[in-house]
């Protein structure tokens, strides 16, 4: 072990890993490396990661909230191979296949909004994203989009110009697409103008009223997309009451609503769909991450008017609407409807917010716990009063959870990121919870060496 600690670690790593990482690093750019632990995953089952030592993990992670239903699970397996004895792929843009018309009627069938939708396809949640905007625009033929500030919407051209999470990500490929305007997401833990909810009476979302009578003429504003709940910022929920007015400024002004659900999406938050919180039906919902279990798909649903709107080839992904991926997505609905998997989001993810919260007591480091169902965010600060992120400290937590037996990651700089597979068990989120609480006291007691900050970085 090379984390340099005054302790024995659990997990056993030899030169096998890190032969495999070293490897790795002369191969491959550095752009697809967010760095953690030296973890390579041999296999995965459930919510359970094997690494090629032999090392078994819980994963708190999902592979960033794609493997809802748990890692191969069996179903999605079988369908997978069913549909890989039949043809792997025919692009749809030419001709038909069931597996492709079958995904697009569940899909309809799931998300939110009483009204006649259509699906479009893509291969990514930033695919997804761009045609989201594509979209808008045919549409109302209007040019601008709204975007809020901390946002993180994917990194093709058009998702990286309307994400606003930092400038490290856009700083070396400036000017980014034209027409893009940010506003403040209602952060009521980190306020940016240091004002407490309600008494604030959305100060935020007078920025937003004020930018359309100043700056942007709202008849030149096609929609506005943002994340029903902020992911990548560290899990921030907007009070009802902000998305009750958003709704109608938006509808004064005709003005889309996009919902990036890329990450909230297929039960992670408790419901199908995080927008369901808040009795929103956006207008386009964008979908990735998830939708398959691991395999490569996104998509986009929107009213039936917009993708009217909007002719070939302008959304066209040769491999999109792969049948492998559609029987994978298929499945993977059924899994999570069968199973009540968003039910166990809301059981698993009530323990795991609570055990946090009295964690919160006994430790100053913990400055809030924010989520819904099992997408949980922990912020770890400094001072409880100050709210100063101690990156230090986040990133000692998650390596001591590695060391344990724990794929635990941050965001957002300080930011704890929960989101285990919603088939976690009982017994797993006890044991998870074990894991996390001994940590942050070893964590607190000084154990764990600043020498491992030279290897994780984390997001």
């Amino acid at each position: 072990m090379n984390s340099q600690t005054s302790y024995e670690s659990e997990v056993l790593i030899t030169e096998k890993t890190y032969s495999v990482i070293e490897k790795e690093n002369k191969l491959m750019s550095y752009t697809t490396r967010v760095p953690y632990y030296p973890l390579v995953v041999d296999s995965a089952r459930g919510s359970i990661v094997t690494d090629i030592e032999g090392n078994k993990f819980i994963d708190f992670l999902s592979s960033a909230a794609v493997v809802n239903t748990g890692h191969n699970h069996p179903k999605i397996v079988r369908a997978i191979n069913e549909q890989v004895g039949k043809f792997i792929h025919y692009t749809p843009a030419y001709l038909y296949h069931e597996p492709h018309i079958k995904l697009a009627e569940k899909l309809i069938e799931i998300t939110p909004g009483d009204f006649e939708k259509r699906v479009a396809f893509g291969l990514s949640g930033s695919s997804s994203v761009d045609g989201a905007i594509k979209a808008a625009r045919c549409y109302k033929g209007r040019n601008k989009i709204i975007s809020f500030l901390r946002s993180y919407h994917g990194t093709t051209y058009g998702a990286l110009s309307v994400s606003g999470y930092g400038v490290e990500m856009r700083n070396k490929i400036n000017p980014m697409m034209p027409d893009v305007e940010f506003i403040p997401y209602p952060d009521c833990f980190r306020c940016l103008y240091n004002q407490e909810y309600p008494s604030c009476n959305l100060t935020c979302l007078r920025y937003f009223q004020n930018l359309l009578k100043t700056v942007v003429p709202p008849e030149e504003v096609a929609a506005i997309i943002m994340e029903p709940i902020q992911g990548d910022a560290g899990i921030i929920i907007p009070p009802q009451e902000y998305y009750d007015k958003l709704r109608e400024i938006c509808r004064q002004y005709n003005i889309l609503i996009i919902a990036d659900e890329v990450q909230t999406g297929f039960g992670r938050t408790g419901k199908m769909f995080a927008c369901e919180h808040f009795n929103l039906e956006p207008d386009i919902i964008v979908l990735g991450k998830a939708i398959a279990s691991g395999m490569p798909l996104s998509a986009m649903v929107a009213k039936k008017e917009i993708f009217e709107s909007w002719n070939a080839p302008v959304h066209f992904f040769n491999t999109a609407g792969n049948a492998i991926s559609c029987s994978a997505a298929v499945a993977t609905i059924d899994v999570l409807k069968e199973e009540k998997l968003v039910d166990n989001a809301n059981i698993q993810g009530d323990y795991i917010i609570n055990r946090f919260k009295s964690l919160m007591e006994k430790y100053d480091c913990i400055g809030d716990v924010r989520g819904k169902g099992l997408l949980i965010g922990v912020d770890i600060v400094k001072n409880k009063s100050s709210k100063e992120r101690d990156v230090a400290k986040t990133a000692k937590i998650c390596w001591r959870c590695w060391e344990k037996g724990l794929i635990l990651a941050f965001f957002s700089g300080s930011v704890l990121r929960v989101a285990p597979p919603l088939n976690l068990s009982s017994e797993e989120a006890e044991k998870a919870m074990n894991i996390i609480e001994e940590s942050i006291r070893e964590v607190e007691e000084g154990l764990v060496s600043d020498e491992v900050l030279e290897q994780i970085k984390g997001w």
